[in-house]
């Protein structure tokens, strides 16, 4: 009953709202249709008239997020899988309509062509060659259990589709982009005519900007005439006040001051390594040897002079303040030149699919290598060669050059610089067993070994409390009325500005990726004025809407800037060219208190003219221009001219013009990357994804 009587209160806005669909329904049939069709609701956008589902779109998205294992944000994500989407899309259609199709041949022998799949013992016969019936029957199991790696596998075949698309269509493009003979001619011809003229240079600096007005009436006529460069996708202006939480002076004193009450602890300290974890270190403890310029420089000296088991500190290092005990101190060079032979097994990182070996018989195989090396050193680069895994160095009679401490895993390092030069022996890392070889080592210096205790320097609950309270404040006295930039002025506090920020935006300049920030703005409640606090990692931010610019034409208020100095200079030639009048050079400069000028040499190939600079529309005026005769009031990009061409100099004409020819071929194939660029801008795509991520 409840029901019915909510409805019996809301029956005039149900038969208003049925009205409006009946009357929609009588100017376009089809309207009434997309009125109640969820479907419309489920997607999110369309590429020349086929649309892309909300589904589509997802199942793509976490496809795309699987592959690149989180490392990218969900805006990077989302913005990769719809360009991704739109191409495939884009493609497909220009195949179509050029009767073009990738079949389900083309993709499968592209993917059994594919080295990785030729090669892998697992598609091979016994005479180890690329089994397809194998191939199919591994692709069929995996289909069949529904394996993850048969999505993987999916994806692939998947992308060899697409890749396969648009190579075909850039493939067909590139093979209409040559040149004839006669076209390398010409630009030859073109690119090395010489010419000279004389000319009455008026700049448009010479006219002062007061006498040529510009209203926003003739900005917004000039925009309308050229929509399409005036086009905006929507956006938001907003400035914020940025309270950032940080630790003050005597935060700082008190964190160096609890640090400064372990040094007792630490020196009597049996285990650095049991003491640093047990009192909570923010840094682990550092089992490596420091050598002395890896160690903070304001307290290098101290540390080198101390003895072992001394304590250095409290000292401040970037954002700690830290204790150091000399654990140990040796001798130690600070580069090594060594040999080696990896000999990797089963399960090793970077070992070939075609290692079988187990573990023993690895450390098996190293131990005879030695034992030979051992009686006939003169064997170990022919042995490297033949055995060693390391292809690079293998190819060098396992040389691997000098290198430092830093370079090397742990236990290939320590060998190599706590060993003396000729030591020779076995040591196992993660890539398997190497015999290694000392051959140099330069530079041998102290180094020590620190046990570090640290604190990071963090505010305290005072300050943040403070900060957090400075932050509401000023959000408290904006919502009473207060103005946003005279408020932050009074308080002498930074009101940042942040332009242009767009729908799938998720950086806010000066602040970073703060995507519940730019979803806010675009908030269905969110009007110029409206502001909010938000409560960062780090910091407390109180934003304030100062402009909000739709999806269309641009507003005339932030077309200002471009457009101005194109009208302003249109009116100052007019200007220019009322003075321009003469029936020689001579006439003309004295009218207009200038001399004539005069270019040898000039070049369409560098339209360049001395003394003015890059001056295109003259220069190829000029190229067309008869000779002698007086041309006037030609407008530039610098100022207005008037001139004679004097002389039109040919080059020198060629026996052959195919290295001509071949140039501009090349030129050409090397843009066709723009054949995409240009295929999308003539394309209708609407984006809706906004819809998803407005909240």
């Amino acid at each position: 009953m409840a029901v019915l009587s909510k409805i019996r209160e809301r029956s005039m806005f149900l038969i208003i709202i049925i009205g409006l669909a009946l009357f929609a329904f009588v100017l376009d049939p089809s309207t009434l249709g997309d009125f109640f069709n969820s479907s419309k609701v489920n997607e999110i956008g369309e590429v020349n008239g086929e649309s892309i589902s909300r589904q589509e779109f997802l199942n793509e998205l976490e496809s795309y997020k699987q592959q690149t294992g989180g490392r990218v944000s969900e805006m990077q994500a989302a913005n990769s899988v719809w360009n991704n989407i739109v191409r495939k899309k884009i493609y497909a259609n220009q195949l179509e309509e050029a009767g073009i199709t990738i079949g389900e041949a083309d993709v499968w022998n592209e993917i059994v062509s594919a080295t990785f799949v030729q090669n892998n013992p697992q598609y091979q016969n016994e005479l180890g060659q690329f089994d397809e019936a194998k191939f199919k029957q591994f692709l069929a199991n995996e289909k069949e259990n529904q394996t993850e790696l048969w999505s993987q596998w999916e994806n692939y075949m998947s992308q060899v589709r697409d890749n396969a698309e648009r190579n075909t269509y850039n493939n067909l493009v590139s093979a209409g982009l040559g040149a004839s003979l006669k076209e390398g001619e010409i630009e030859y011809f073109v690119d090395n005519t010489k010419i000279s003229t004389q000319f009455v240079y008026v700049p448009y600096t010479s006219v002062a900007d007061s006498l040529a007005t510009i209203s926003k009436s003739e900005i917004e006529a000039y925009m309308k005439d050229r929509k399409d460069q005036f086009q905006v996708e929507a956006t938001r202006d907003i400035s914020y006040v940025k309270f950032d939480i940080k630790a003050t002076a005597e935060d700082e004193a008190a964190i160096k001051k609890e640090v400064a009450s372990y040094i007792e602890d630490l020196k009597a300290a049996t285990d650095n390594k049991l003491f640093i974890s047990e009192n909570d270190s923010d840094i682990d403890l550092n089992e490596n040897y420091q050598f002395k310029n890896f160690i903070n420089q304001e307290v290098a000296d101290v540390i080198y002079e101390a003895d072992k088991g001394e304590v250095v500190g409290p000292y401040k290092d970037k954002e700690h303040f830290k204790i150091s005990k000399i654990s140990e101190v040796t001798q130690m060079p600070d580069s090594v030149k060594a040999s080696h032979i990896l000999i990797p097994f089963a399960g090793a990182l970077r070992a070939a699919q075609d290692v079988t070996r187990t573990d023993e018989d690895a450390k098996k195989l190293a131990d005879s290598l030695l034992t030979v090396i051992k009686r006939n050193k003169n064997k170990f680069a022919d042995l490297a060669k033949e055995f060693s895994s390391d292809a690079g160095s293998g190819a060098k009679g396992g040389d691997l050059d000098w290198f430092n401490y830093n370079k090397m895993t742990p236990k290939f390092r320590d060998f190599c610089f706590t060993n003396s030069k000729g030591k020779m022996d076995i040591v196992k890392t993660p890539f398997g067993y190497h015999i290694i070889r000392i051959d140099d080592q330069k530079n041998k210096q102290k180094v020590v070994k620190l046990a570090t205790f640290s604190r990071k320097i963090v505010p305290s609950e005072s300050t943040e409390n403070s900060v957090y309270r400075q932050a509401e404040q000023f959000a408290l006295e904006v919502s009473k009325g207060e103005d946003f930039f005279a408020l932050a002025g009074k308080n002498k506090y930074n009101a940042r500005p942040a332009v242009g920020i767009k729908a799938l935006d998720e950086n806010v300049p000066g602040i970073g990726n703060q995507r519940q920030i730019v979803s806010w703005t675009f908030g269905s409640e969110t009007i110029v004025g409206s502001f909010k606090r938000f409560d960062l990692e780090g910091s407390h931010v109180v934003a304030y809407v100062t402009g909000v610019t739709e999806a269309g034409l641009m507003p005339v208020d932030k077309a200002i800037a471009r457009v101005r100095p194109i009208l302003l200079n249109e009116k100052k030639a007019a200007l220019i060219e009322a003075k321009l009048k003469g029936s020689s050079l001579q006439e003309i400069a004295k009218a207009n208190n200038t001399s004539i000028r005069s270019a040898a040499n000039v070049t369409l190939k560098s339209p360049t003219i001395s003394g003015i600079g890059l001056e295109p529309k003259i220069v190829g005026a000029m190229y067309n221009a008869e000779l002698n005769k007086l041309l006037t009031a030609v407008e530039g990009d610098k100022g207005v001219y008037s001139f004679t061409v004097t002389k039109r100099e040919l080059p020198t004409a060629l026996p052959n013009y195919d290295s001509n020819r071949k140039r501009l071929v090349e030129t050409r194939k090397r843009n066709t990357y723009k054949v995409y660029d240009a295929i999308k801008k003539a394309s209708e795509i609407e984006d809706n994804r906004a819809i998803m991520y407005s909240n």
